[in-house]
């Protein structure tokens, strides 16, 4: 089984050395990843210039890393440098990717996405910190995203992706606590409220930062779950956006199971 690891953050993020060296041991593991950090990219591909892959080792691991975008890696991985890749693993992102708001936005998310209408299945992780370091701060923490994306990846691996689902999100809290479960959720549709932050050089130019306010989550969302519970959010996504014509009914019983199965995991 070929496995792509891939992320938004780039080639250096501890992230990305993270899930390979929580997967290696279950396939022939490739790491593709942008040379640089393209956060919030989402879906983006590059068609305005040339692309450019560099081989490299990576702290013991053989790597590639692209001038392009996620989405862009995602394509060069399968279309160039690995002859048939089976199931790809976008993270371990900076950032928790909750919210609609958020996903459409993420090129943790754009890459899984780009693997799924390539008719790859697709897993996507990301946790609640600002920093990289924080990623490596938390021994429980890593330990269960160990866990999960262990059993993720081998449930995945049997069973394939359930019917009606495209993308499987995993969003963890900042801190993994005592009895910190699993729980699937959909995305809420905002997480911020965004602002606008308008300021003037040096010589008077006037110039602009894009942010954002968190707003009060909704329970039951996967917003709710990481930021107000501290539990881990599985969120089910599809890139089917029509709201005319059949839709497929995302087969909730294969997704509970996944659900138990990664609570067990990290029980």
């Amino acid at each position: 089984m070929n496995i792509l690891v891939t992320n938004d953050d780039g080639i250096y993020s501890p992230g990305l050395r993270m899930l390979y060296s929580f997967v290696k041991d279950l396939g022939r593991v490739y790491v593709v990843a942008p040379e640089t950090p393209k956060s919030a990219s989402g879906l983006g591909i590059t068609l305005h210039k040339p692309l450019r892959i560099s081989k490299m080792e990576l702290e013991g691991i053989q790597a590639y890393a692209t001038s392009g975008t996620p989405s862009d890696t995602v394509y060069l991985a399968a279309l160039e440098i690995v002859d048939r890749i089976d199931l790809v693993l976008s993270g371990i992102n900076v950032g928790d990717n909750t919210s609609l708001q958020v996903i459409l936005s993420s090129g943790t998310i754009g890459a899984a996405m780009q693997a799924a209408l390539l008719g790859i299945p697709a897993l996507a992780f990301s946790v609640d910190v600002n920093e990289p370091e924080e990623l490596l701060e938390d021994p429980a923490l890593i330990s269960a995203i160990r866990n999960v994306a262990r059993a993720a990846v081998r449930f995945v691996v049997e069973y394939g992706m359930p019917k009606g689902v495209d993308v499987i999100s995993l969003n963890f809290p900042r801190r993994f606590k005592p009895g910190a479960a699993v729980k699937m959720a959909p995305a809420a549709k905002v997480k911020f409220s965004q602002k606008v932050d308008r300021r003037k050089d040096p010589r008077g130019g006037v110039y602009y930062w894009l942010y954002g306010e968190l707003v009060k989550a909704e329970p039951g969302t996967d917003v709710y779950i990481v930021h107000e519970e501290g539990n881990i959010a599985l969120t089910p996504l599809s890139f089917n956006m029509n709201v005319l014509g059949p839709r497929p009914e995302a087969d909730a019983a294969a997704l509970q199971r996944l659900v138990d199965l990664l609570n067990k995991s990290i029980t």
